[in-house]
């Protein structure tokens, strides 16, 4: 199995298109894949037509030892996934309730690697894992760090692209230093590129000079059909097939799954 978290503490660079897109483009190349949405605003849920309003559990009731009448983490998973619209993908919901994760969590033992221990017997069942994260950096962020193999970082080819980049590698390489050593960077994730700007070109190169190495050659531009997907419940991949954005995320799942 392999696993993979995508995180930046900044909102609206693309982290879920990334995790939908990706596994989808998995799910659909005959791979049995788990999507995890460890963010409150369950957009990963809903953008692969999961209807949050109709779900009895989500990823936080995992944490609630109390409901679960002494059943180990471990096997709580399967009460909770729910498979997606989609063949060979399955989804571990998230609800506005994840919202006290951070609260729930503070108290308990070993709260740093809660998700991980939720998910250690999913090799079984699954090819590879993916998981959203929220735009933070609390105890759920850390806890996917912890739960994953390795980090994808989407970045925006916009001027304040690289702000906070360096907080968040420090959060990474506190993880790796104390929880996972294994966790390693797969690489940055340019997003958002419209190659109508000097601006674009411009954050490209500087990203390109400073992580020589670690940034993926796909570039996800922007596109009207990656905007419109989340509305119908879909991957672009799926919703629309031919289009730009679609073909770069398939593109850009070859390069994630052969760095793997």
């Amino acid at each position: 199995m392999r696993s993979w978290v995508v995180v930046n503490q900044k909102g609206g660079v693309g982290k879920t298109t990334c995790c939908i897109n990706i596994a989808a483009c998995a799910a659909l190349d005959g791979m049995k894949v788990l999507l995890v949405d460890s963010d409150p605003q369950g957009n990963a849920t809903s953008g692969v037509g999961i209807d949050r309003r109709n779900l009895e559990r989500c990823i936080y009731d995992i944490f609630l030892d109390d409901e679960w009448e002494g059943l180990p983490i471990a096997d709580r998973l399967a009460e909770v996934v729910v498979p997606s619209a989609i063949e060979n993908l399955w989804i571990l919901p998230s609800t506005i309730n994840l919202a006290a994760a951070d609260i729930t969590l503070a108290a308990a033992i070993a709260r740093e690697t809660k998700l991980r221990q939720a998910l250690e017997r999913a090799d079984s069942q699954y090819d590879a894992i993916i998981i959203d994260t929220a735009p933070s950096l609390g105890l759920m962020t850390i806890n996917s760090l912890a739960a994953a193999q390795c980090v994808l970082i989407p970045m925006q080819c916009e001027y304040y692209a690289l702000e906070g980049l360096s907080q968040l590698l420090e959060v990474v390489q506190l993880v790796q230093g104390q929880i996972h050593p294994g966790l390693r960077v797969g690489g940055l994730i340019l997003t958002m590129y419209d190659s109508r700007t000097r601006l674009s070109e411009e954050v490209v190169q500087e990203v390109r000079s400073k992580f020589r190495g670690r940034v993926f050659d796909t570039i996800i531009p922007r596109n009207v059909r990656l905007a419109e997907a989340p509305s119908h419940g879909l991957p672009a991949v799926l919703y629309q097939p031919s289009s730009r954005g679609a073909k770069k995320y398939w593109d850009l799942y070859r390069e994630v799954f052969a760095d793997a």
